[in-house]
């Protein structure tokens, strides 16, 4: 931490200080005006203003709406039981996302967006993960603002600008300002050209800065992943990690049982941290995934994304093993690149924030030497780095389960066993990438920021992904919502803190 007694003069004074400016940032400062229209409110983020908005502009965009607190509750509870989760939180928390969506809407009404029930790129009306820990009950139902993508993150930032919110771009937190001995924090430390500025914040300091997905050594060392790869915000270094751990915050949900979010099946394009999502729905089936042994290691035609890329071992839910199974190759043939575009173009940073494209057919890709191309299976294992005999009688052996209409080893369903017979054939790089990281530290329903013995650091918040309360299992659409109850409770109880000078 920096001492408040080592500081010699303040560059910038406000009276509520919010640190990124993502979903949960938005929603504090949306907030804290609410709660006092004359609270000055200054937000200082990381990135460009072409790049904010964090992981909520490049996420999916779900929103759970949920009207049944003790479903919602229960269902909740089922999915942390490795982990569980405070009993009063996850009482609060159940009740405020029940009164939820008046508050989304009005947001989407103020700036002329529209609200819609459903995703808004599929035709599911609620996407139920974990039916038999309880989601019919708990989910009414998915809603979304559009358009697609980035909808909810667009609507929620013309909030903010059309209020007397003071926005710093460029601008990422270096560190808070705190009394040595009470923890107390008085503000935080900004950078700007190189230069760093003391932010007095009279009232109080909210942390939303996101995780450490795109950390790949923090990744290595607190969840052991060898290699992975943000789908989000290549900015979500783990700031906020160290700031809090400075700070004096106890720390919680690092590692979990599993990532959250799971991990998901990405496409890396050189030159760009994040990474493709790999389509999730497909018109033909002719190709299949191969571990570092050139062995199918999963039944890859599953819904997984239904399950946020958990799959069900011995009555457990993991995550699949894309993180432990690498390098992966994808291969697949002519039918499959003519029917299909590999990346899904619904999201993530690639689509939302960087504007990137993926051709249709793919053979833009496959000119630029993305995705390799043979005549032959044997050819193509020689082109991809792998052992042509082994990859070769692989693909025969998935091809003779096609013809026998049975996947004995990973039960395929039917109609997906579709072989690989059409030249030429073709293989492409699959990378574990990560939606997001919930770790950071211990907040309660009011976005407290705790103590390793349970009490609260004045004068200190925290909301959205960093510190989220999730601890196992998660079930779509609660992120963003979390991002919004965590935000507004932040926002709240900083800007009703009297002022310190």
């Amino acid at each position: 931490m920096a001492s408040l007694l080592s500081v010699k003069q303040w560059d910038i004074e406000t009276d509520v200080l919010i640190l990124g400016f993502g979903l949960a940032g938005a929603s504090a400062a949306i907030e804290a005006l609410d709660a006092d229209p004359n609270v000055k409110v200054t937000i200082c983020e990381k990135n460009p203003e072409k790049y904010a908005g964090g992981n909520s502009r490049a996420a999916g965009q779900s929103l759970l709406i949920a009207k049944n607190p003790t479903a919602l509750k229960a269902y909740q509870k089922a999915m942390s039981t490795s982990n569980p989760i405070p009993e009063e939180m996850l009482d609060e928390w159940a009740i405020r996302m029940s009164e939820l969506e008046p508050w989304i809407k009005a947001r989407a009404e103020e700036v002329g967006s529209q609200y819609i029930r459903g995703t808004g790129f599929t035709d599911r009306d609620a996407v139920l993960e974990f039916p038999e820990l309880g989601a019919e009950d708990a989910v009414t139902y998915t809603a979304t603002i559009l358009p697609i993508p980035a909808g909810v993150w667009l609507a929620f930032k013309k909030n903010v600008d059309k209020r007397a919110v003071n926005v710093l771009y460029n601008s990422p937190v270096k560190d808070l300002i705190q009394d040595p001995d009470t923890l107390e924090v008085f503000g935080a430390v900004i950078e700007q050209d190189g230069v760093l500025k003391n932010i007095k914040a009279k009232r109080g300091v909210i942390m939303a800065v996101g995780g450490f997905e795109a950390n790949l050594d923090m990744q290595r060392n607190y969840c052991g992943y060898e290699e992975i790869f943000p789908l989000g915000n290549p900015a979500n270094t783990g700031d906020g990690i160290h700031i809090l751990q400075k700070a004096g915050a106890d720390m919680w949900h690092m590692r979990n049982k599993g990532q959250s979010g799971g991990i998901w099946p990405g496409l890396q394009i050189p030159g760009y941290k994040t990474v493709f999502l790999r389509n999730l729905f497909w018109q033909s089936y002719s190709w299949v995934e191969i571990a570092a042994d050139n062995k199918r290691f999963y039944n890859e035609t599953a819904e997984l994304q239904l399950t946020h890329y958990k799959e069900k071992k011995h009555k457990h839910w993991v995550d699949t093993p894309h993180i432990n199974a690498g390098p992966i190759h994808m291969i697949f043939d002519e039918t499959t690149r003519e029917y299909n575009c590999l990346a899904l173009k619904a999201f993530t940073w690639n689509i939302a924030a960087e504007n990137l494209d993926w051709s249709d057919d793919n053979l833009v890709e496959i000119e630029q030497g993305l995705i390799a191309k043979a005549d032959t299976i044997e050819e193509l294992a020689v082109k991809i780095g792998r052992d042509p005999t082994e990859v070769s009688a692989e693909i025969q052996k998935y091809n003779g389960a096609c013809a026998a209409g049975e996947d004995k080893e990973f039960s395929r369903i039917p109609i997906t066993l579709q072989p690989i017979i059409k030249a030429p054939f073709y293989g492409v790089k699959i990378v574990p990438a990560v939606v997001c990281t919930g770790g950071g530290g211990r907040r309660n329903i009011e976005s407290e920021v705790l103590s390793p013995v349970g009490k609260p650091i004045p004068r200190l918040y925290e909301a959205g992904e960093l510190g989220s309360m999730f601890s196992n299992l998660y079930q779509n659409g609660s992120y963003l919502t979390e991002a919004m109850i965590s935000g507004r409770a932040a926002g709240k109880n900083a800007a009703n803190q009297n002022c310190w000078d």
